[in-house]
C-alpha cells in the first residue's frame, strides 16, 4: 500500500532507537523524511545514512520549552514545512508513592509528558498549513497500572487525555490526532528493566507467554506500522483514538 508519505517531513521525538527508531525507519522507507530528534549519536547516523541524507538528526533532549521550540525552527529552517509529529520520548523511571517524592514525581511529569505539549505546541502554526497529524505513543501501564512508577503512568494517562483534548481543539483546522498504545515491546529500555531482575531469561519468557495472541511480544516494528498507517491520508478520518497495537495483552484474559 502507497501510503502517501513521500517527501512529508515527520518529527519523531525518541527516534533513534525503539519505537521512534522503528517509525523513522518506516518512514524513510515510505520516501518520508524523519525528523529525529533523540541523543543517541551512534542509531541516529544509521538512520540519516539509510535515508542517504534525506533525514535529519538533531541531537537533543527535550528538557525545556526552549529546547522544543529549537528543534521545531531547526526543521523549519531546513525544510520549510511539518506534516506531523510523533511525540514518543520518555522513560520508565520508578517514581513511585514508596519509592519516590513529591519532587521525584513532578520531576517525571516534566519529563515524560511536558516536551508532547512544548512541540505540538510550537509545531502548531505549521501543522496547521500542512493540515498534518500529531499520533502520541503512551502505554498500557495508563489503563491498568503496573506499580512503583507513579511518575510515568501519570504521564502516560495525561498523554491519553490530550489525544482527546487536541483532537477536539484542532477540528477547525482538520489536524488529526490519535494515540498508539503499546503492551509489551522488547525495545533498549525494556531489555534494561528485564536485566534487573535475577533471572532474565525467564522473567521475559513468563511476560511473552502472557501475551494472548501468539503468546509472543510485540514488535516494534508492528507499532510502527499503525503509527505510518495514522500519519498518512489513508486514515482520513480518523482521529481522537487510543489505538491498542499489543496482541490482546490488555484487554484480553490473559489466562487464554
Amino acid at each position: 500500500m502507497d501510503l502517501q508519505l513521500q517527501d512529508k517531513v515527520i518529527l519523531v521525538s525518541g527516534g533513534a532507537k525503539g519505537i521512534g527508531g522503528a517509525i523513522s525507519r518506516g518512514l524513510i522507507e515510505e520516501g518520508a523524511i524523519p525528523v529525529i530528534i533523540d541523543p543517541s549519536d551512534v542509531e541516529g547516523k544509521e538512520l540519516v545514512d539509510l535515508a542517504k541524507g534525506k533525514a535529519l538528526h538533531l541531537k537533543k533532549r527535550l528538557f525545556s520549552p526552549a529546547d522544543a521550540e529549537g528543534v521545531v525552527q531547526e526543521a523549519l529552517a531546513k525544510y520549510g514545512r511539518i506534516d506531523g509529529l510523533v511525540n514518543n520520548a520518555g522513560t520508565n523511571d520508578g517514581v513511585g508513592l514508596e519509592k519516590g517524592s513529591p519532587e521525584a514525581f513532578l520531576q517525571s511529569l516534566e519529563k515524560n509528558v511536558g516536551h508532547y505539549y512544548f512541540l505540538a505546541h510550537y509545531a502548531l502554526e505549521a501543522l496547521k498549513k500542512s493540515k498534518g497529524a500529531i499520533l502520541n505513543i503512551s502505554s498500557k501501564t495508563a489503563v491498568t497500572g503496573q506499580g512503583n512508577t507513579s511518575g510515568y503512568v501519570a504521564a502516560k494517562g495525561a498523554q491519553l487525555a490530550l489525544t482527546r483534548e487536541w483532537a477536539v481543539e484542532l477540528l477547525p483546522y482538520h489536524i488529526r490526532v490519535n494515540a498508539l498504545v503499546p503492551a509489551e515491546v522488547y525495545t533498549p529500555m525494556y531489555a534494561t528493566w528485564i536485566q534487573s531482575f535475577p533471572n532474565p531469561e525467564e522473567k521475559l519468557d513468563e511476560i511473552s507467554r502472557r501475551v494472548p495472541l501468539q503468546n509472543r511480544m510485540t514488535t516494534a516494528e508492528e507499532i510502527a506500522a499503525m503509527a505510518l498507517f495514522l500519519l498518512s491520508q489513508k486514515a482520513s478520518h480518523i482521529t481522537g483514538q487510543h489505538i491498542f497495537v499489543d496482541g490482546g495483552y490488555t484487554h484480553l484474559d490473559r489466562a487464554l
